[in-house]
């Protein structure tokens, strides 16, 4: 079962972050959260893959150039469970995005399109979102 959210209009500024709670549905394939300009200027796509396209227990970061996607980085760190509670944060900063796992696990992840204010957020997949916060 797929739940998502989208947030646009935003302004999150370089030293601001962005904080998604919720819950991994049973039986996750996988869930993603976008971070950017828009659905097709990607800064961050955050894709924890439990089972999907080819990967398992992989967390994928990508970014999205106008549409076309990047080079994608895997990190085989996983700490998340199906039918869990897990939380993320995500730092924004002019060079890149750091990804704070609830265990302590840092992503660092390279601002490709030299955004200077995040303005999109998206949730999607088997994550039942519970807190979107901005701090």
């Amino acid at each position: 079962m797929e739940c998502g959210v989208v947030a646009t209009h935003l302004k999150v500024c370089p030293g601001e972050a962005v904080q998604v709670e919720g819950k991994i549905l049973p039986g996750c394939k996988g869930f993603e959260v976008n971070l950017g300009k828009n659905c097709e200027n990607l800064v961050l796509h955050f894709n924890p893959r439990f089972d999907c396209k080819g990967d398992a227990n992989t967390i994928v970061c990508n970014s999205r150039r106008d549409g076309v996607w990047e080079d994608e980085e895997r990190d085989t760190h996983f700490p998340f469970e199906q039918d869990s509670n897990f939380k993320v944060s995500f730092t924004f900063d002019t060079s890149e995005i750091k990804v704070k796992l609830e265990d302590g696990h840092e992503i660092p992840f390279p601002n490709r399109l030299g955004l200077d204010v995040l303005e999109y957020v998206a949730v999607e997949g088997d994550f039942k979102i519970q807190v979107l916060r901005f701090a």
